[in-house]
């Protein structure tokens, strides 16, 4: 019994190995089916799973020389069929290895295309991007040259209006001059109206007074004539 106690032990650490390394090729070939790239990363996963097979192969190998020296004939093919179910299960891990490889190449391939043509697409709008620039460039200098002759056209109309300005400033400073020399003029054409007609009612006074004297000579002089008596 303790024979058989002791043989069972390296059987228990054997199969615990090939499920651990099963288990970690599943693992590790479902890494190879997600993995984006580039290819040295791919390669990287390959190179860890080709040394995880290595391990599982060498575990199963140890379990079919274990299963070849058991006494018991039944023992023997129970673990001999175990054998085949592993590598069974290998082989069938190392078809899953190469179709994950065989996905992960094409899905690098298609990303590859897919940034050529994205650069491609980049070059074609750097390029677009650079004649539009030039061609806005060429439109804003026009514009600008617009500008700039409107500019000369406004500075220009603005020194003709200034001197239009300066022009009819002198002219209304002229007109003032004569405005203040006909003030002068109409004062004194005014002083000498006044100074008329206070001559022309003196006059008409000391022609009414001399009517007067007149009238009263003539009547004294009837009076004296026709009615001396009086």
């Amino acid at each position: 019994k303790m024979a058989a106690a002791a043989a069972a032990v390296p059987l228990r650490v054997c199969h615990q190995e090939i499920v651990k390394f099963d288990l970690e090729i599943k693992a590790a070939v479902q890494d190879i089916r997600d993995c984006p790239g580039p290819l040295s990363a791919l390669t990287e996963l390959n190179a860890a799973v080709k040394e995880k097979f290595r391990h599982l192969r060498g575990c199963i190998q140890e379990l079919e020389q274990m299963a070849k020296e058991q006494d018991k004939e039944s023992e023997k093919q129970a673990l001999l069929r175990e054998v085949e179910n592993h590598k069974k299960q290998m082989l069938s891990n190392q078809a899953a290895w190469r179709k994950a490889n065989l996905a992960c190449k094409i899905a690098i391939d298609n990303s590859e295309k897919d940034q050529l043509l994205q650069g491609r697409d980049t070059l074609r709008q750097r390029k677009t991007t650079k004649e539009s620039l030039a061609e806005s460039a060429s439109n804003i200098t026009e514009s600008l040259m617009g500008i700039s002759r409107m500019m000369s056209q406004q500075v220009q109309q603005s020194e003709e209006t200034v001197q239009t300005l300066a022009n009819s400033s002198r002219t209304i400073l002229e007109a003032n001059e004569e405005f203040k020399s006909m003030s002068g003029t109409i004062q004194l054409g005014r002083k000498l109206i006044t100074k008329y007609n206070r001559r022309e009612l003196t006059d008409k006074l000391l022609i009414f007074l001399a009517l007067a004297l007149f009238l009263a000579t003539v009547l004294y002089i009837l009076k004296k004539r026709l009615f001396p008596f009086l």
